[in-house]
C-alpha cells in the first residue's frame, strides 16, 4: 500500500501508520442492491455511498488491516468483506490510536447520514447500532487526526 500524496483530512502531513494500532474508515460505493446475508440480520443495502468504521488492534496494526481490505482476492471473514466484494473502495482513512466507536459516533452527527442496516459490522459491539453508515455523495470525513490512503499497492 502506498501512502497518498494528498494531505491528511485535518490539514497535517500524511504519515503512513506502519504497524501502529488504531481505527479506520473505508468509503465504499455500491452500484447495485446487496443482501449481505448476515446471521441474525435481515435487510439489504441500496446503491449509494457507505462509510465503514473498523479497528486494527491485532498484529500488523492499521497497515495490515487496510492492506487486507484493499486486496481484491481476500476470503470473506467480516461483514465488510461482503460489501467490499460487491462495491468499490473509494478511499481509506486511518486514525492511529483511534476508536471505531468514536468514529461512528462522530459520523452519525453529520447531516444526511443514517444507519442502513442495524448490526452491520458491530456484532461484538454493545455501544454502536452498526459500524456502517450511509453517507451523502462526495463524502470526505471531516474528522481531525485522519490519514488518507490510496488503494494502490
Amino acid at each position: 500500500m502506498r501512502r497518498s500524496s494528498q494531505p491528511a483530512v485535518d490539514g497535517g502531513e500524511t504519515d503512513e501508520p506502519k504497524n501502529r494500532p488504531g481505527a479506520y474508515i473505508l468509503v465504499v460505493a455500491l452500484d447495485r442492491p446487496l443482501d449481505p446475508a448476515l446471521a441474525c440480520r435481515s435487510g439489504s443495502l441500496v446503491p449509494g455511498l457507505y462509510a465503514y468504521c473498523g479497528s486494527a488492534y491485532g498484529p500488523g496494526g492499521l497497515a495490515a488491516r487496510l492492506a487486507r481490505h484493499l486486496r481484491p482476492d481476500k476470503r470473506p471473514h467480516w461483514h465488510i468483506d461482503r460489501l467490499t466484494a460487491a462495491g468499490r473502495i473509494l478511499a481509506a482513512y486511518a486514525q492511529p490510536g483511534g476508536s471505531e466507536c468514536a468514529l461512528v459516533e462522530e459520523l452519525r452527527k453529520l447531516p444526511e447520514t443514517r444507519i442502513p442496516l442495524p448490526g452491520f459490522g458491530s456484532s461484538d459491539c454493545r455501544r454502536c447500532p452498526a459500524h456502517l453508515i450511509q453517507v451523502p455523495a462526495g463524502f470526505v470525513p471531516p474528522l481531525p487526526g485522519l490519514i488518507r490512503f490510496d488503494q494502490q499497492a
